[in-house]
């Protein structure tokens, strides 16, 4: 029912400090923005061999990710390697991605978490909530469950959604916490209302078993349809099974909050 998903984070950050370097970036950023990815790549290159860690770490992205140039994960790695070093939690978080994924090395996750502790101690929310799911899993250090709630916590605190959303499940299934259906609700709620999908289906399932909420198929079919919508398979399974079980009109009603719920950007729904 939970996926967790650890993605490469694309920060193009404009924390600068040298006049000329800041006007250079700022034409890397530029490009970027309009989708010439390729006079970004120029404009970030000598930057970066100049050790300038902010345009090392947004090299690193375009490699990885193929944007201006051939996608080349071991080039990504070298970039991010230089920008971690000096300290950038960004490039740190990325390269324990890296690690994780093995992309670009063999994968090996005691240097992942060797890295995203790094960027993690730095506050980086998306470092915070990738430990949490290394605890979670038992990937590189023995499963602990408190560990992870304490990362997700961390993250989910920032605002972090995809931490939010598993502090959520959490909470639903008893894992290193008290199982409390009410504040998994809180959590997946959050999330929700930032748009991810596996907490929005999490919430279909809260309201079709009336846990931490009153149970109501509308509402379940509802949050599961705008799931749906994202791609999330299990949303479209218990939404096609739940519309078997309602009326023409109950449908309907759910339907349209679902669309009503879009148009308010999933707040207050």
């Amino acid at each position: 029912m939970n996926r967790l998903l650890i993605l490469p984070v694309l920060t193009l950050t404009l924390l600068v400090g040298n006049p000329a370097f800041s006007a250079d970036f700022q034409k890397g950023v530029a490009a970027y923005e309009s989708g010439d990815y390729a006079t970004a790549v120029r404009e970030w290159t000598p930057l970066a061999e100049q050790g300038f860690a902010n345009a090392q770490f947004n090299l690193g992205v375009m490699y990885e990710d193929g944007h201006g140039v051939l996608q080349d994960y071991k080039t990504a790695m070298k970039w991010y390697t230089l920008s971690a070093e000096q300290g950038f939690a960004f490039a740190q978080s990325n390269l324990g991605v890296m690690y994780r994924k093995g992309q670009g090395v063999p994968q090996d996750y005691k240097t992942a978490l060797k890295w995203y502790r790094l960027a993690a101690k730095q506050g980086y929310a998306s470092a915070q909530s990738s430990l949490g799911v290394m605890y979670h899993k038992g990937q590189g250090v023995p499963q602990d469950y408190k560990t992870a709630v304490e990362w997700y916590r961390l993250a989910a605190k920032q605002g972090y959604a995809s931490a939010q959303s598993s502090l959520g499940v959490m909470y639903h299934k008893g894992q290193g916490v008290p199982q409390d259906y009410k504040t998994a609700v809180k959590w997946y709620t959050l999330a929700a209302e930032q748009g991810n999908a596996s907490a929005q289906s999490n919430l279909g399932v809260m309201y079709a078993m009336g846990q931490g909420v009153r149970q109501d198929n509308v509402y379940a079919h509802m949050w599961w349809s705008i799931a749906a919508s994202s791609g999330n398979k299990s949303a479209v399974k218990n939404r096609d099974k739940m519309a078997k079980r309602m009326t023409p009109a109950r449908i309907e009603d759910a339907q349209t909050l679902a669309r009503e719920c879009v148009k308010k950007k999933f707040k207050g729904c």
